[in-house]
């Protein structure tokens, strides 16, 4: 069983800067991607990011230059670097892990609120 465990949220003022953490454990393998949710109140759950095994990334429109998407396969830890924050991007993230190149995300995290104040 996988498991994930986000960190790094908190409460940031628009314009500034946070970064969030997945770790991964139970695998042994590598999976194909990690990818990052996010879910504001009253709202959907929706794509932010994911990156493959060997570094390819996909952004949402919204977040495109602001948000970088990395990952540590020697530390099964992927990460989300978020910058220039608006209160717009205030939500609870999620990561995810596809393990194999299905387009399905068969592990969640138990996620992590982000508050942007503006």
């Amino acid at each position: 069983q996988v498991q994930l465990v986000e960190s790094g949220g908190g409460l940031v003022q628009a314009g500034g800067s946070l970064r969030l953490s997945c770790a991964a454990s139970g695998r042994t393998f590598r999976s194909y991607a990690l990818g990052w949710f996010r879910q504001a109140p009253g709202k959907e759950r929706e794509f932010v990011a994911a990156v493959t095994w060997d570094g390819r990334t996909n952004y949402a429109e919204s977040v495109k230059g602001r948000f970088t998407v990395s990952r540590d396969n020697a530390k099964n830890t992927a990460y989300l670097q978020m910058n220039t924050l608006k209160p717009e991007d205030t939500a609870v993230y999620y990561c995810a892990d596809q393990p194999y190149d299905s387009g399905e995300y068969d592990y969640w995290g138990q996620g992590t609120q982000v508050t942007v104040s503006a």
